[in-house]
């Protein structure tokens, strides 16, 4: 299955749309992580737990969605856009979206 952010895929015609597909997934925080976090708000330094939190909420979503493209019997999603929100104190939602197609 190949995924695009773009539009097109370069070298390829799409012959059908197939709608939107998306894929979701909601963390939450880890309490120990957060204290850790915290210490890394003083001193600065990037907060590794949360890039690998947010590494494995993307690639999970975005499973989901391919799942939904396959289902449809796409083989490919393109114009794919990734976004998150705040679903309560310390969870928060990565949505992933984008057009199912068929290519030749």
């Amino acid at each position: 299955m190949l995924i695009s952010n773009i539009e097109i895929i370069p070298g390829r015609r799409v012959i059908k749309h197939l709608g939107m597909v998306q894929g979701n997934t909601v963390r939450a925080k880890h309490a120990g992580k957060d204290i850790l976090a915290g210490f890394k708000n003083i001193f600065g330094g990037e907060l590794k737990s949360y890039t690998e939190l947010l590494q494995e909420a993307r690639e999970e979503a975005t499973d989901r969605m391919m799942r939904q493209a396959k289902g449809l019997g796409a083989n490919a999603v393109i114009n794919v856009r990734f976004a998150t929100s705040s679903i309560a104190a310390g969870a928060a939602e990565l949505f992933v979206y984008g057009t199912a197609v068929e290519l030749e």
